[in-house]
């Protein structure tokens, strides 16, 4: 048994000085407290009340707070460190199978401890592609023999990113397999796409859709390319920083930056015209849908009035989305910003006002980092997105708590719970009953990010040299520190 004391209790619901007792991979008890470690009768009280409270198949029976002795148990002092529900990542990329030189089981797991990450959704655009059950299973089964944070396998919608094929879609069960995404791109066709959303529906899995017109999305790579060109000739980084002491004409970079609004401005029509789309596939094949990382005003207000039609439909039909820290934090509309490049892009203020007022009201769910590490010469090649795990939690404890005025409560339920629910997992939430995943944050407490120093492989960031509020301090997962 481990009681950790000390400590500052936090979840959506939780808000308290105590301890909190772990037992066979779950809490068994949260008991408010000073910071003195607490006394043995006063942890077997705690845990005869939580059961007496909380009376499940998986409450502790009366031998266990009976017959407990001190030898029993293993103290841990958090030193007045906030211990929270670990953190749930919906969208990341690990890049395995395939490209161990990007990232690779040990690496991204290393990152996601890091970060706070006890579980995280990981995405299929791997090589060779992940388009079945087997494939999926091998790397959950391989990750599982690491003993670190939990994953699930995404499967492809279409096999291989084919476009066309569904059919592995009905061997997929909703417990191993809660979400699939063609995520990198979009399924063009709107005949497969509600295909594969009826197939999903029909087993309860949720479809998780990178929203982006794949024709415009062409021809907006056209523009970054020419951008690229000369960003590599004048080695400027493709993650929104300029290196001191840097010499680039004015010129050079006015053609930079006109090339990257014109293909963001394509982007920006991409990404809405394909979020109502998938809205609308969605609400037809009564199949529960997931907009990852969406980035503009536009496409909000499209979920927005999704969720409020979802509510008096069928249970089957259930909305939700998810917003990135990088899109919380930054705008993409003038230099240095403007050359992090990343799909969706970086946005306008306006964009980024309306997805913070959308954490706020409720209508967007989750934070999750889309984390998408890239060797050096990847990401000058264009290669979009950056590391992330390893900075979520204080990217958003910077922007949305110290900033905007959200309370820790409602970080932690961004960041775990509501993910929690939407897998359907027992998890995100400091109650009896529920997964000891924990993690031990310091949210005080200021850095600056050295990307050279993540556990990721990918060193891409476009927080290097920023100072942050609040520090990942350790990640427990069943109680076991990592």
């Amino acid at each position: 048994m481990k009681v950790i004391y000390n400590a500052n209790l936090i979840d959506k619901n939780t808000n308290l000085r105590g301890f909190i007792v772990l037992e066979n991979e779950k809490i068994i008890a949260v008991e408010q407290h000073n910071a003195e470690k607490p006394a043995l009768e006063e942890i077997k009280n705690a845990i005869k009340k939580s059961a007496a409270a909380n009376s499940t198949d998986t409450s502790p029976d009366e031998k266990l707070f009976s017959s407990l002795t001190t030898s029993d148990i293993t103290y841990t002092d958090a030193n007045s460190l906030t211990v929270m529900p670990a953190f749930i990542d919906m969208h990341a990329h690990f890049r395995y199978p395939g490209q161990p030189q990007k990232e690779d089981l040990d690496s991204g797991l290393a990152a996601a401890a890091n970060g706070g990450f006890g579980t995280l959704v990981l995405m299929p655009n791997t090589n060779p592609v992940i388009s079945s059950r087997e494939q999926a299973l091998a790397v959950m089964n391989e990750a599982r023999e690491k003993k670190m944070s939990n994953i699930f396998q995404t499967t492809s919608i279409t096999k291989d990113f084919g476009g066309t094929d569904t059919a592995h879609i009905t061997k997929l069960d909703r417990e191993n397999f809660p979400v699939i995404t063609e995520d990198g791109h979009d399924v063009l066709s709107t005949d497969v796409m509600l295909d594969g959303m009826k197939k999903a529906g029909a087993n309860g899995i949720i479809v998780s859709c990178h929203s982006e017109d794949p024709e415009l999305a062409v021809k907006a790579r056209t523009y970054r390319q020419n951008a690229l060109k000369l960003m590599k000739e004048y080695n400027i980084p493709a993650w929104g920083i300029v290196p001191d002491g840097l010499q680039v004409p004015q010129k050079i970079y006015d053609e930079i930056q006109t090339n990257l609004e014109q293909a963001n401005e394509l982007l920006r029509t991409a990404e809405d015209t394909f979020t109502e789309r998938n809205l609308l596939l969605a609400e037809k094949a009564d199949c529960r849908v997931h907009i990852a990382h969406v980035s503009t005003k536009g496409s909000i207000d499209f979920v927005r009035e999704a969720k409020k039609k979802a509510a008096s439909l069928s249970k089957k039909y259930m909305v939700s989305c998810e917003i990135t820290p990088h899109h919380l934090a930054l705008t993409g509309t003038k230099i240095p910003e403007i050359f992090a490049l990343v799909n969706p892009p970086l946005r306008s203020e306006t964009d980024r006002r309306s997805l913070i007022e959308a954490l706020r009201d409720g209508t967007a769910d989750t934070i999750s980092t889309d984390h998408a590490p890239h060797t050096a010469d990847d990401k000058a090649a264009g290669s979009p997105g950056f590391t992330g795990s390893e900075t979520a939690f204080a990217v958003c404890n910077t922007v949305l708590v110290k900033q905007e005025g959200f309370t820790l409560n409602k970080l932690s339920e961004l960041m775990s719970a509501n993910a929690a629910e939407i897998l359907g997992l027992k998890k995100g939430l400091l109650k009896p009953g529920y997964d000891a995943d924990l993690v031990l944050v310091a949210p005080d407490e200021k850095w600056t990010v050295r990307a050279a120093e993540f556990k990721s492989k990918g060193k891409a960031s476009p927080f290097e040299d920023k100072e942050l509020t609040g520090k990942v301090k350790s990640l427990y997962i069943g109680g076991r520190k990592i």
